[in-house]
Parts: structure tokens; C-alpha cells; sequence
């Protein structure tokens, strides 16, 4: 039998919609191993036979079926052999979107009317298999967040439901949960993809810290959207909007969390809501394994974004102790993601997108100030003068909140140092 290959999956649906070209995955039909190793594939699969091509180094991997033996995504065999079918490979994909193939001649094979859903904007699944992996659920709302005027099937957003009432995304690991959110978070609108996971049950399940965020009301005052989760949702697209990185945008969805578990009968206050956001940030971010970065930018945006909000009236001792809260001065890059995300939490409240938000600029300013004060030669100073221990460190201390109080009277301001 002689091996024919195919184009298959993203390449193929990203080129019929025009957008830039991404890694191509192959499919290799009516081939075996042996084969592949003949020819000077590399073998890298584990679960099931996957090559690298020895000139181009893009994956091809064998035509293959699956079948479902235990729950979550990781219970299923494969049989990969030279009489599967194309068709047969292709049945087994999330939806019929990525279910396109194309030979090498450049014709197209779409036997679940992919190129159809592609020109009606609909996200579908390609067959019932779809509920028996639960990760495609949430790649369901990740595609939601980057296909921006796309539709979720009513009979797909059916499955979804099923599979969260059968237990089928509780058998979901931590890395693969955040290896989508983190793609989804990154996606052109990141709120699509939360909302999907919410009106499906998945979010309850997942991410239960956010999920019950909706419903809780707000200070109207300084929030006209008043309920918290549509609160975070606007953030998070606002951090979309501005491009943020994926500390940032993690930052986002976890500054508010405290407010989920603000008694009733405190409503629509939320006292000491940074200190409850911080311990569930790191909850969160623990149960999820998530990267150091992300988790390290969200608890300090957690605990200090009310600070960040209120800077302008702080004088320069307080202003001073905000940096050093925030690692400024060793971490002057986390705390220009910092102010970012505060200009994204600022902005993301109904009528307000565009709302200038002139902390960020002022506390740069306030953080160069700080910077730019040698604390080498304060030291070298005090030293000369008899200084020893703790007192060298009150020296630098008392020279950069001078500097601080003579920017703030250069800017004609003072403010207050509680």
C-alpha cells in the first residue's frame, strides 16, 4: 500500500480563513513504522506512532482511530495501522473546523462539513466522541476566545453540559486545564472563553474562586457595571485590548476574588476584600500549578490594587512603602506589569474603557525617582559618619523618601503618608 499524506487540522483551517500560516501537523494514510523509519523519520510519540519529517521537522503521525476505556482525557487506546482511513482519522477530532484535510496536490477532503461551518461562524462538534475527552470542552472555549464572531453549535454547547454533569472535567489534570486557560487567556477575547465554562457548569467545577463572582454586586459609584463578574470580564478584555502578557492577564482574572466571599449582609462593600483575593489567588494558582511569574504578579495585584487606585494622595513615605510592598525597586519590570494590570482593572468597568488613568504614569515616575537615588554612596555616607547596622538601611530609607518629597513639590503636590 503506498503512503498518501495530508495536511491536517489548525494549518488547514487557519489558511481557509486567511490568517497568517501556523505549524503544520501531518497525516500519514496507509503507511506503517517501519516506513517512516525507512525514510529517515525520527520517531517522538509515545501513546501513538508520531514523526518528525528529516528535512521540514514538521509532525506527522499515523492515520489512527481511538477508543474510550476510563475516564478523563488520558483514557483511551489507539490503533494506528495502514487500513485506516482518512475519513476514520478525521471522525475522530473536536470539531469539524479542525477536521479539514488537505493532499498534496492541494485539494480539500471534509467529510463533516468543515468548510461549511467555517463560512457560517459555527464551532461544532464532529460526532459524539467529542464527550468522551473533557479537555475538548475547554478547547470548545478557548477557540470561542479567538474566534471572535463565531458561534458554539446549540447541540455542541448540549455535549458540553453533559459532560460536566458526568463528572468528565473533574478527571481533568491541573497542567492541562492551565496549558488552555493560558492559551485562551491570550486569545483576542478572553471573556468568551469564561463565559462559555460558566454557562456550561465547567467553570463551577474548575475554577469555583471565579465562578461565584457573578452575582455579587459592586458600589455603583465605582462600578456602573455593579455585578463583579462582568467586572472581570471587562478587565480581561481590556488587557486583551492593550496586548498585555500572560502575567498580566492571569493578574486580571485573579485581583478580585476576595469579593466572592464578602458576607451578604456587607454587600455592595467588600472590606478587606485584597487580603481574601491574595489567599485565593495563591490557591488557585497552586491547585493549578501555575507558573511563577503569573502567580507571583497576581497575589501582588491581589493585595495592592486598591493602593495603586488610591496613589495619588499618598506623600512620599507611603508612596515609598508601596514600592518596597511591591518589590519595585529589585523588580522594576513586574511592577510596570503591575501598573498595566491596574490600568486594565481602571478600565474595565462599563462606560469607562476609555477612561484616562494617570497613576501608572505618575508612579513610573515615582519609581525612577526612587531608583535614581545612589544608595551606595548614602551608605559610603553614614558610614563616614559613625552609622553602623540597621541605621545604614533607615539612611537609605530617609534619602529616598526626600527625594520622593521633593518630586512631589516639584509636581506641586503633597499628599498624605497613612
Amino acid at each position: 500500500m503506498t503512503a498518501r499524506f495530508y495536511v491536517v487540522g489548525g494549518a488547514v483551517r487557519d489558511a481557509l480563513l486567511g490568517l497568517p500560516a501556523s505549524d503544520r501537523d501531518w497525516v500519514a494514510v496507509g503507511a506503517t513504522p517501519q516506513q517512516l523509519l525507512d525514510a529517515g523519520y525520527k520517531p517522538v510519540g509515545k501513546d501513538f506512532p508520531v514523526f518528525i519529517h528529516p528535512q521540514t521537522g514538521e509532525e506527522v503521525a499515523l492515520a489512527r482511530t481511538e477508543r474510550k476505556t476510563a475516564p478523563g482525557y488520558a483514557g483511551f487506546t489507539f490503533h494506528a495501522a495502514p487500513e485506516v482511513t482518512l475519513e476514520q482519522d478525521l471522525a475522530r477530532r473536536d470539531l469539524t473546523i479542525n477536521a479539514i484535510a488537505q493532499a498534496e496536490d492541494g485539494s480539500l477532503i471534509d467529510p463533516f462539513g468543515g468548510q461549511r461551518d467555517l463560512a457560517s461562524r459555527v464551532l461544532r462538534h464532529v460526532s459524539e466522541a467529542f464527550e468522551e475527552d473533557p479537555v475538548r470542552l475547554l478547547r470548545v472555549a478557548r477557540f470561542a476566545a479567538r474566534f471572535t464572531d463565531f458561534s458554539v453549535a446549540p447541540e455542541t454547547q448540549v455535549l458540553m453540559r453533559r459532560m460536566v454533569d458526568a463528572g468528565e472535567v473533574d478527571a481533568l489534570v491541573p497542567e492541562r486545564v492551565w496549558q488552555e486557560l493560558s492559551r485562551g487567556l491570550m486569545a483576542a477575547r478572553p471573556s468568551r472563553m469564561f463565559e462559555l465554562l460558566r454557562e456550561c457548569g465547567a467553570l463551577a467545577r474548575l475554577l469555583p474562586e471565579l465562578d461565584r463572582l457573578w452575582g455579587v454586586p459592586q458600589p455603583p459609584e465605582h462600578h456602573p457595571e455593579i455585578d463583579t463578574g462582568l467586572h472581570q470580564m471587562l478587565v480581561l478584555d481590556q488587557a486583551a485590548a492593550f496586548d498585555a502578557p500572560l502575567p498580566v492577564r492571569y493578574a486580571c482574572l485573579v485581583h478580585d476574588l476576595g469579593k466572592g466571599s464578602t458576607p451578604r449582609d456587607q454587600w455592595p462593600r467588600h472590606l478587606g476584600h485584597e487580603g481574601r483575593s491574595e489567599r485565593l489567588a495563591a490557591k488557585l494558582s497552586e491547585r493549578l500549578r501555575v507558573p511563577s511569574d503569573c502567580r507571583e504578579l497576581g497575589a501582588v495585584m491581589a493585595r495592592e490594587h486598591g493602593n495603586v487606585h488610591r496613589s495619588a494622595s499618598l506623600g512620599a513615605a507611603a508612596l515609598l512603602r508601596l514600592l518596597q510592598r511591591c518589590d519595585a525597586l529589585r523588580r522594576p519590570a513586574r511592577f510596570e506589569q503591575l501598573l498595566q494590570a491596574c490600568e486594565c482593572d481602571a478600565r474595565g468597568r462599563g462606560g469607562r474603557e476609555q477612561t484616562p488613568y494617570p497613576q501608572r504614569a505618575r508612579l513610573q515616575q515615582v519609581l525612577q525617582c526612587a531608583l535614581a537615588v545612589d544608595a551606595q554612596a548614602v551608605v559610603a555616607g553614614a558610614q563616614a559618619a559613625g552609622a553602623s547596622g540597621v541605621a545604614l538601611g533607615q539612611a537609605v530609607q530617609l534619602a529616598r523618601e526626600a527625594a520622593l518629597q521633593a518630586l512631589l513639590a516639584a509636581l506641586g503636590e503633597s499628599g498624605t503618608d497613612t
